[in-house]
């Protein structure tokens, strides 16, 4: 009977926090695609830029703001549940059959870490593909010379020249931020398209002024033949804009932990500071922790107080809380990145301090 008794506890609690949560997600994600919708139409008839366009680049960020929003829906949702077992008496005839505070809680938890899993392979996989198609769309809008080609990478003309990279990177330096081309083709054409010369670089990057290659080999054909010549670097003479490039770059937080990962290697092998890409990689990979640390923390609030509280009440206390946490976790991260601290450590301590002020109240209030 007692295990019955707890599967029911489960079960009410769980339905209540999952309806509430499914209805506040749906609701917050669709206002954010919304709004982007209404940006995406101040482009329309640029550079053949439609309503059709704005529309599918909607769909295909929806997956990451459904990735983005979750917290929140969580939080909020899990209030809204709670409360409003508390505003029934629910919670009270439950605590009246001898559960705990934080058995009550972790009903609701467990649904969220259910539901965790799924949005972390979505945030993994139909989240950054969707991501890469929109960048593709707002660089063909910026620039009708430019385009993305999936796992052929970044193609341009730039005159009598084809360029092609096959990755690239922002790049943050203390006085500006700029972005690197890696494994870069360069085909220069003849007027009848044959090409007379293929230049190859290990990377490039603009410097502020011109663009400057590295660990070049060029290959020059003519009448007499093929000369191949090499060098460390080298100047290269091209009208890319890189302010375009920048803005096409896929933000760090958007990438999946696969591509950060192989980023902050590339960094690290050239003596570089992974800085974004780690702290964006750890930021990904503590998500379902800090979730479900946060969503913990909130649960407090749908006791006591809460049940003579109505609707727009839970609402706000939801929200203080994501924005607290928002700047809580930012203002570590920044501190962390300022005086050296780990990104591991940085991202972490936010959650360990959620969870420890969760433990003693749990601790201290049954």
């Amino acid at each position: 009977m007692a295990a019955l008794r707890i599967r029911r506890v489960d079960w009410l609690v769980g339905t209540t926090v999952l309806g509430a949560m499914l209805t506040v997600w749906l609701v917050i994600t669709g206002l954010d695609a919304v709004f982007q919708f209404l940006r995406q139409l101040g482009n329309v008839g640029k550079n053949g830029y439609t309503v059709t366009n704005a529309v599918v680049y909607v769909l295909v960020t929806f997956p990451r703001r459904l990735y983005e929003m979750f917290g929140n829906a969580a939080l909020i949702g899990g209030l809204l549940g709670l409360g409003g077992l508390a505003a029934t008496n629910e919670l009270t005839a439950l605590r009246a059959c001898g559960l705990s505070k934080l058995r009550i809680a972790a009903s609701a938890v467990g649904v969220v870490a259910i539901l965790v899993v799924g949005v972390v392979i979505l945030g993994e996989t139909a989240a950054p593909w969707g991501d890469q198609q929109a960048q593709a769309m707002q660089l063909r809008l910026k620039s009708n010379n430019v385009g993305l080609g999936g796992e052929s990478g970044l193609w341009a003309r730039d005159g009598d020249r084809v360029i092609n990279a096959k990755g690239w990177m922002a790049k943050h330096t203390a006085t500006h931020s700029s972005v690197q081309l890696h494994d870069v083709r360069v085909f220069t054409l003849t007027p009848d398209g044959q090409v007379k010369r293929f230049d190859w670089a290990q990377t490039a990057e603009h410097d502020g002024h011109q663009w400057v290659m590295s660990k070049v080999r060029s290959t020059t054909i003519d009448d007499a033949g093929t000369h191949a010549t090499t060098a460390d670097r080298q100047t290269w003479d091209s009208k890319l804009n890189p302010q375009v490039l920048e803005q096409s770059v896929i933000q760090p937080q958007y990438l999946p932990m696969r591509d950060l990962r192989r980023n902050i290697a590339y960094l690290e092998q050239n003596g570089q500071n992974p800085g974004v890409y780690a702290s964006a990689f750890w930021t990904r990979a503590l998500y379902p922790l800090n979730v479900l640390v946060l969503v913990l923390l909130a649960m407090p609030f749908s006791f006591g107080t809460l049940r003579s509280g109505g609707l727009g009440k839970r609402m706000f206390i939801g929200m203080l809380l994501a924005i607290g946490w928002y700047f809580l976790q930012k203002a570590m991260v920044n501190f962390g990145t300022v005086y050296g601290v780990p990104p591991l450590v940085a991202n972490l301590l936010p959650a360990v301090i959620l969870a420890v002020i969760a433990w003693v109240y749990f601790r201290k209030h049954g």
